[in-house]
């Protein structure tokens, strides 16, 4: 992998910039920073060479002929932004999604690994992580322990090695996040085994505990747990922070809860804003048209946060519970130079971005577009195989109804399903998951999720299994071949006719598009879902979750319909 370090030679030329016998490649004069340690702004200039900061403080360098001196008067720089629970794998991918949030300020990344684990074998994910690493912005990683489903093969996926071999890599900071912690209270001794190997070197463990409470939250920590991002409310907050957890405040497109819990924190005045960090969790693109860090900050400074302690929660603070100040959250000597130009203190939104001490923003304005790199070592969607009547058949006592965007149960199919066609005058579906690669396939109705989607095929989800839904067999099969031609995406059918089509050509699972292009692209496919009667909040979260068994109350699997909470099969995939 590329060293996270610099090289010897690389040190020593660093070395002479302070000895004023070389010079450094930028400056920034008469800066008005915000520095970590001592929670106040300083006044300065900060110098910059390649991609470090090589001294902050009162000096001037030596100025050479190429020295770029940019004069900061009347300007406030804070590091750059950190977001440490990011899943940069909604439609957008992870190059895509560093080149946007960058403009906002975000230029480092704590990133789930679970969309490359699951396609790849190691080696390959690691050169893309290596090839990442060569960009100017920072991702850092975390390795899940398991698959968040139900899958035929995990035993042979999450195996000590492969994760072992995870956990080795210095840019993976952290384990987790433990979707499957009910495993783990049972007594599952292999997820114990990764938990103290990532302790062993120094890895923090992140929860999944929604609505857990006190005894959980208390069992779980002695098993490992250190940190948790699903705090609902206020009092769960301060449960967390009692029992020692690591706090991060979400705000996401299924659970924007950041207004409430920071106006509860500042209403109650408790003092803990240096020992909380704040994420997007991993939201589709639309959201972040408002932002990704910079938005979660500005969330902060209406609720009343100060601003140092703003500014702090995108940054000083994750790098200080990561372990990573040394190169990360703080403008001093030896630190990576991600820095952010602020015209004023109250607005979180950068005019100027440095990363890596390359400008990525400057005067207002995109200075640079982060190259691209190569993606082809992930598996294309190429189905060689053909739908048949026979895999259309509905014969079901129950089905999967939608009681929100993520949240299922079962219910009691009562419609006639041996027609080609259900009545859009109800909102029960047909659905099939089949396996990208024909060998299976599970039926089912699923209700509430639209009364007037004809045919819909989406190969975005959860394992990057086919998932078909809608009121029309003829409709949604027609959708499947538009989905094998496009090799992988989201496609709305109706009447034959193609109503919408979202191309995932990576993997059949991310766009390579810029996110300014993605964005309107996943607009036009809510609202068309939207017309035809979808009405939850985020349909892109609802196919990534349709096989999610870290939720409840019954999920669609690659084994078939799961009851989560009862832990068995209710009803077997069919082999093909």
């Amino acid at each position: 992998m590329v060293n996270p370090l610099w090289r010897n030679n690389e040190i020593r030329q660093q070395m002479k910039v302070i000895t004023k016998e070389a010079s450094p490649d930028l400056v920034l004069t008469n800066a008005t920073y915000l520095h970590g340690i001592f929670k106040k702004w300083m006044t300065g200039n900060i110098w910059i060479k390649d991609d470090r900061i090589v001294y902050a403080g009162q000096e001037m360098p030596n100025i050479g002929k190429d020295t770029e001196v940019a004069d900061m008067t009347g300007k406030f720089i804070v590091p750059g932004y950190i977001e440490p629970h990011v899943h940069p794998y909604q439609l957008y991918n992870p190059q895509t999604f560093a080149d946007y949030a960058a403009q906002g300020g975000t230029t480092t990344f704590l990133s789930d690994n679970l969309t490359l684990f699951l396609a790849l074998e190691n080696e390959k994910a690691f050169s893309l992580l290596d090839e990442l690493r060569k960009l100017p912005f920072n991702y850092y990683w975390w390795t899940r322990f398991d698959s968040q489903t139900e899958m035929n093969n995990e035993d042979h996926l999450f195996t000590s090695k492969s994760v072992g071999e995870w956990l080795d890599r210095p840019d993976v900071l952290l384990g987790g996040e433990l979707t499957g912690w009910p495993k783990l209270m049972a007594g599952d001794d292999q997820m114990l085994y990764w938990i103290q190997k990532a302790k062993l070197g120094l890895k923090k463990i992140e929860g999944h505990f929604p609505g857990a409470s006190e005894k959980t939250l208390a069992r779980m920590r002695l098993l490992g747990a250190d940190g948790d991002h699903e705090a609902m409310t206020v009092e769960e907050v301060e449960m967390r922070l009692l029992h020692g957890y690591g706090v991060t405040l979400r705000h996401s497109s299924i659970r924007p809860d950041l207004p409430s819990l920071l106006k509860g924190i500042v209403e109650r005045e408790l003092n803990v804003f240096d020992k909380l960090m704040m994420t997007t969790d991993g939201s589709t693109p639309g959201f972040h048209q408002d932002g990704v860090m910079d938005l979660c900050i500005q969330i902060a400074l209406d609720a009343g946060v100060p601003p140092i302690d703003a500014y702090m929660m995108a940054s000083y603070n994750v790098a200080r519970y990561y372990n990573v100040t040394n190169l990360h959250g703080l403008i001093a000597t030896g630190r990576m130079a991600n820095l952010n130009i602020l015209d004023d203190i109250e607005n979180p939104v950068p005019s100027g971005v440095i990363s890596k001490g390359v400008w990525l923003k400057k005067n207002g304005e995109k200075v640079y577009t982060l190259p691209t790199i190569d993606w082809s070592v992930m598996p294309e969607l190429d189905m060689k195989f053909d739908l048949t009547e026979d895999d259309f058949q509905f014969s079901m006592p129950f089905g999967i109804e939608m009681v929100n965007d993520v949240i299922t149960k079962p219910y009691s199919v009562n419609v006639d399903t041996h027609d080609g066609n259900l009545s859009k005058t109800h909102d029960e579906s047909f659905m099939m998951l089949v396996d990208r690669h024909g060998k299976w396939r599970v039926n089912t109705l699923i209700k509430g999720f639209a009364a007037g989607v004809s045919g819909f095929a989406s190969s975005y989800t959860n394992t990057g299994d086919i998932i078909l839904i809608g009121k029309s067999r003829r409709d949604m099969w027609a959708a499947f071949e538009e989905l094998k031609r496009i090799k992988g995406g989201i496609v709305l059918i109706e009447d034959g006719e193609n109503v919408c089509t979202l191309p995932l050509p990576i993997g059949g699972g991310m766009s390579d598009l810029p996110m300014e292009q993605l964005i309107p692209q996943e607009a036009a496919l809510k609202e068309a879902l939207k017309e035809r009667g979808y009405k939850h909040g985020d349909a892109v979260y609802t196919l990534l979750f349709l096989q999610a068994t870290h939720l409840p109350y019954v999920r669609i699997t690659q084994k078939g319909i799961y009851d989560v909470m009862n832990k068995k099969i209710l009803f077997p995939a069919f082999m093909r």
